[in-house]
């Protein structure tokens, strides 16, 4: 296990990759200063097109959507629905060809790369289908390094506490590879929550587990939700994962449909 001066290191040297080299303007390197007054996230006409073999192809096709503070939100879709670079576009890990998308004050369209990454730091925990935890780094670890970015002086106790909330005080020294699929799963949720980010963002997080283990991530979603009061928007095409949120959204063909309409789908499934 590394030394928590050398994820102090590992950390800040992310944190000085992110702010250099890019010679920001003043407007583009001054503090992130979020805007948590509804709607926390807000897309309006979004559109994103992609080049094809033959002809471009619309992944996304005017998406409005509003999500308020504190929400819980499911974005359901068959694969291919393009709920996926939704999130991504949410996230600022994505750019749309046209339409504006605000999150916590931030334009994501207009910032650049290093000012989205530190916003990222402060606004957002995000949780991907395929877990993304640091491959050399032992769970604890992998929760530490978004509290060392941001400079927490309790980060090991944040960390430790989290993981032991998600039913791993016995895996702090465990490696990803000597983790089964859904105590990494826990530990990514644990890391999208260290920071205490008022924004949570979780594409298909329980994809790849069995159905147990699925049903238990879920619940540990919904309790640290809960606890924290986050804005969290759920990409799934799992019903009864969708079923726990407060709003259902259906995303098909790229464009977005109310929740009158996500709910007679899933009520008809």
């Amino acid at each position: 296990m590394a030394s928590f001066d050398s994820i102090r290191q590992q950390a800040r040297a992310m944190v000085n990759s992110a702010k250099g080299g890019g010679g920001l303007s003043a407007a583009q390197s001054g503090p992130i200063e979020l805007d948590l007054t509804d709607p926390v996230i807000r897309l309006q006409d979004v559109h994103l097109t992609m080049p094809g073999k033959s002809m471009p192809v619309n992944i996304l096709r005017g998406v409005n959507l509003e999500v308020k503070r504190g929400e819980t939100l499911a974005v359901v879709g068959p694969s291919g629905s393009g709920k996926t670079s939704l999130m991504m576009i949410m996230a600022g890990l994505e750019r749309p060809t046209s339409g504006s998308v605000t999150v916590a004050g931030m334009d994501m369209v207009g910032a650049n790369e290093d000012r989205l990454a530190l916003f990222r730091q402060r606004a957002m925990g995000i949780v991907f289908q395929q877990f993304h935890l640091i491959p050399t780094m032992t769970a604890l670890e992998n929760v530490l390094v978004p509290l060392e970015l941001l400079g927490r002086d309790n980060a090991r106790e944040r960390a430790s506490e989290l993981l032991a909330r998600v039913g791993l005080d016995r895996r702090f020294d465990h490696f990803p590879s000597q983790l089964s699929g859904g105590e990494q799963q826990r530990v990514a949720l644990a890391r999208a929550f260290a920071a205490e980010p008022p924004i949570l963002l979780a594409d298909e997080p329980t994809g790849n587990l069995d159905l147990d283990t699925g049903t238990l991530v879920i619940e540990q979603l919904s309790d640290l939700q809960q606890q924290h009061n986050t804005t969290l928007v759920l990409i799934t095409h799992n019903v009864h994962l969708a079923n726990a949120c407060e709003r259902k959204v259906i995303i098909q063909d790229g464009m977005l449909f109310d929740s009158a309409a996500a709910e007679a789908m899933y009520e008809a499934a």
